[in-house]
């Protein structure tokens, strides 16, 4: 925390309480439309399981409450999202830097030269720039390249920047050749990133057969009852039909978070 305060007040920040500017990425605030659109769609699925399982009113006001984990998850897959874009835009970085050192540039240099090509490629708004210009800030004060490296590999909680930090700092220490360690670390750390993307892309026709499996349950409760009204009827508004109707919808649940956590791909 005393480097993270450091850095703060060496770029002209300021912390408020326990909370400071620096981006966690293991954290995301959801903006107001992103939040009234999960509430839309939440409502929506809400409605839909209440008719199905229920056909109550009531119900659909009973379970309003689980929107709250809804709009969690929601936000959790867009922590995930922007933590797979950041280790993408890392990797860019990584070979820039080292295209850098391998020109002769300093690592003040070799930095500057990162932030200029990351510009270009994703523009200043974007998560690594931003993440490198904050680097380019720290050294300009003195700070220690170590620990702006590790500051970002603990607000990132991403393995192969907490990886590279390490291997940046070892080399520097040792006096190694570093265009030549941090090249090897590079490939090292692309190749984990390609596999990740293969199987994800390998995977993604599961994922959708998992998002149809998800909705045939309604779509055969829908259909039969559509042609065969009345069918479902002993199963409503009455103690048993719920007790049951709530089991399988347990069941429901329980199989959907299974498939996401099976088909979650972590780069």
């Amino acid at each position: 925390m005393k480097i993270r305060s450091y850095i703060l007040k060496s770029l002209g920040r300021q912390a408020s309480g326990s909370a400071n500017t620096l981006q966690d990425y293991d954290e995301y605030r959801m903006k107001s439309r992103d939040v009234i659109v999960c509430m839309v769609e939440g409502m929506m699925i809400l409605t839909l399981i209440s008719y199905v399982f229920y056909r109550s009113p009531i119900a659909f006001l009973v379970l309003i409450p689980a929107l709250v984990p809804f709009i969690d998850y929601k936000r959790k897959q867009k922590i995930e999202k922007r933590k797979k874009e950041l280790t993408l835009q890392f990797r860019e970085m990584m070979y820039s830097l080292i295209a850098g050192l391998q020109a002769g540039y300093s690592v003040e240099n070799a930095f500057k030269n990162s932030y200029s090509d990351l510009v270009l490629l994703y523009g200043k708004e974007e998560m690594m720039p931003e993440e490198v210009e904050i680097i380019n800030r720290g050294l300009r004060n003195n700070i220690n390249i170590e620990e702006l490296l590790f500051d970002l590999s603990g607000r990132s909680h991403i393995r192969d920047i907490t990886d590279f930090a390490e291997v940046f700092s070892i080399a520097k220490r040792s006096g190694g050749n570093l265009p030549e360690i941090l090249n090897n670390t590079a490939s090292a750390i692309s190749d984990r990133i390609d596999v990740s993307r293969e199987i994800e892309t390998q995977v993604s026709a599961k994922k959708m057969e998992q998002r149809i499996m998800d909705l045939v349950p309604f779509g055969i409760i829908l259909y039969i009852d559509s042609t065969t009204p009345g069918f479902f009827d002993p199963l409503y508004h009455n103690v048993a039909g719920v007790a049951l109707m709530t089991a399988l919808l347990a069941v429901y649940v329980i199989a959907f978070l299974m498939g996401e956590k099976i088909l979650k791909i972590s780069y």
